[in-house]
């Protein structure tokens, strides 16, 4: 084995990774696979999401629009209609108020666009991350009212927005809130005309997850389904509006990492069958930038997640986050042809400055063990770009698998941005440190802050007592879920096809990581880059030619070998002592490869035991 550049020192700072199997389920998945007429490992990945009949088998692999639940079961939007329409019917100019991110900028273009096309009349604000930080601002919503604003509609934002809902009050601003967010400790709400938000107390609406632009969404549905109705044309609306809204619904639902199953897979797995025809300008140019080809072939979360997704963020982190809403709003092909590049030129910079900062991190985390001992990691630094500080953390996540806050101190001000680990609520944790912020929120898993600088040891000592408390039990590790057992001979492009349909993926629908028992190396291993691994798999057990629970054909043979490509496994390998012949366990992905030369079916390895 050629070992050079083996023994890469990061590697070895990794936690542990502890496998953790699921359980199968052999007569429920059975007898999906003969009610459904599935193969027999999609059947057993549904019942493990809680899918046991064909009806809602069916559902889940062919979600549409059908599926999407009646904007009106949800509280408040009866009243946020009723206002909106009387606005948009006296010419009244309405105000919308975003976020930076993806799913806030969403969510603008979401809602400006419907009343646009109700004939409104549209005005939108979205903050600038560095100069106002997230949420409302008193002084927006005065300069709003002086200009004849008399409606606010917050997206993405606003739950604990409590003395601004006051301003808006006091100058006679009917406010809308949407968001997604939780409200305070006590359940405290924001005084509006109209709160939008399924989490609230109260609120019957079947789906709890929606991110802010599915919010959005739902009273841009809401406020289109009643013109339609009153125009006697609701399949219109069903068969083209709705569609085309899910397109940009799709991106921030998968963008924010809610949990795609229920009414979010829906919007998703349309929006992205919608998106392989990108009729507006902005699409089209973003498409561009990121060097997709929607028309080409299939795609994917993780197209969205990883190559769109950061591109309309660059512009919130970066510089002004209008920008995406001006993108998605124009018509003029030059003009989004120079916004994308303007995002593409960004979201370089972006990673250039997240490098630089992570360098600076790793080497705090191996340098002070005290820091590194910590069981929730608090790491400030002087003028980190604060646009950044969100993706760091989550890096330290990936590295440490502890939580981990990341500040930025600049000018006696300190911002904060975490990202936790399963089964701790990093927002409950800085709850405790409540009265240390100047503003604060989140959810379990990612929270942000404001604070002044002076109070950070006391900030330090206090959430290291809270993860003394709350993670004493919990030994740091890499948890690696895998969701059912799939031998190498198994994997055939039939089955391949049947596991697409499971798209979209992330968070509350994974990708399938299966495993497969005493695979047998049948070439000596490969390094490649000094850190990477590739293998050549054979599975010796032999596999019947179709599956006896169903019935259901293998398109060819099972293959004499398969292509493995392992990340960063060059050290595992090593470890282990691989060569020709060996037999270990996979852990794996199923990959396509399309390369011209060596394309086809290959795993992709997540780890060797």
């Amino acid at each position: 084995m050629d070992t050079s550049g083996a023994g890469n020192p990061a590697q070895r700072t990794l936690p542990r990774q502890h496998w953790i199997v699921a359980e199968p389920h052999p007569e429920a998945a059975a007898a999906l696979a003969r009610e459904a007429r599935l193969p027999l490992v999609l059947a057993e990945l549904l019942v493990a999401r809680g899918i046991t009949q064909a009806a809602e088998a069916f559902a889940f692999l062919n979600p549409e629009p059908a599926h999407l639940h009646d904007p009106f079961l949800m509280l408040g939007m009866a009243a946020a209609v009723e206002r909106l329409e009387r606005a948009i019917a006296a010419g009244e100019p309405i105000l919308l108020y975003g976020d930076y991110d993806v799913d806030g900028t969403v969510a603008v273009v979401l809602l400006k666009t419907a009343i646009e096309m109700l004939g409104g009349l549209v005005r939108f604000h979205v903050p600038h991350r560095l100069r106002e930080g997230y949420g409302m601002q008193s002084s927006v919503l005065e300069a709003a009212h002086a200009e004849g604003v008399r409606v606010v509609v917050t997206v993405d934002t606003g739950m604990r927005a409590f003395a601004e809902a006051e301003t808006a009050r006091r100058l006679g601003l009917d406010l809308i809130v949407t968001d997604h967010h939780l409200a305070d400790a006590n359940d405290k709400l924001p005084a509006a005309l109209a709160i939008l938000n399924p989490n609230q107390s109260g609120c019957t609406y079947p789906e709890k997850s929606l991110c802010g632009a599915a919010i959005a969404l739902k009273l841009a549905q809401a406020l289109l389904e009643r013109r339609e109705l009153e125009r006697r044309e609701p399949a219109r609306m069903r068969e083209k509006t709705l569609p085309s809204f899910l397109k940009m619904a799709a991106i921030a639902t998968i963008a924010d990492a809610v949990p795609l199953s229920g009414e979010n897979r829906t919007i998703a797995a349309i929006g992205l069958r919608e998106l392989r025809r990108p009729m507006g300008a902005g699409l089209r140019a973003l498409f561009a930038a990121a060097a997709l080809d929607p028309s080409a072939r299939q795609l994917t979360g993780f197209d969205v997640a990883f190559r769109l997704a950061p591109r309309i963020n660059a512009a919130g982190r970066m510089d002004v986050a209008g920008d995406v809403v001006e993108l998605f709003s124009t018509r003029d092909s030059h003009r989004a042809a120079e916004l994308a590049s303007k995002l593409e030129r960004l979201n370089r910079e972006r990673r250039d400055v997240e490098a630089v900062a992570l360098t600076a991190i790793e080497a705090r985390l191996a340098s002070d063990a005290e820091i590194s001992a910590d069981r929730l990691l608090v790491i400030d630094g002087d003028g980190w770009h604060r646009g950044v500080i969100g993706i760091l953390a989550s890096r330290v996540v990936e590295r440490t698998a502890k939580p981990a806050i990341v500040i930025s101190v600049e000018g006696g001000v300190a911002h904060g941005s975490g990202r936790s680990v399963d089964e701790f609520a990093l927002l409950a944790a800085i709850e405790s440190c409540a009265d240390l912020f100047t503003r604060f929120g989140g959810h379990a898993f990612a929270v942000g802050f404001a604070m002044p600088a002076e109070k950070l040891p006391e900030l330090k000592r206090r959430l290291r007592d809270y993860a003394e408390q709350h993670l004493a039990a919990r030994e740091p590790e890499r948890l690696l879920r895998i969701h059912a057992e799939l031998p190498l001979d198994r994997i055939t492009p039939v089955l391949v096809g049947w596991l697409k349909k499971l798209e979209p993926l992330g968070h509350g629908n994974p990708e399938p990581l299966f495993l497969a028992r005493n695979a047998r190396l049948v070439a000596p291993p490969r390094i490649m880059k000094a850190r990477h691994l590739a293998l050549d798999f054979a599975q010796d057990a032999a596999s019947a030619p179709s599956e006896p629970s169903t019935g259901l054909p293998v398109s060819a043979a099972p293959q004499s070998s398969i292509r493995a490509v392992g990340w960063n496994l060059a050290e595992r390998a090593i470890e282990l002592g691989l060569k020709q012949g060996s037999r270990v366990d996979v852990a794996y992905r199923i990959r396509e490869n399309d390369h011209p030369d060596f394309g086809g079916l290959e795993i992709e390895i997540v780890g060797l035991h």
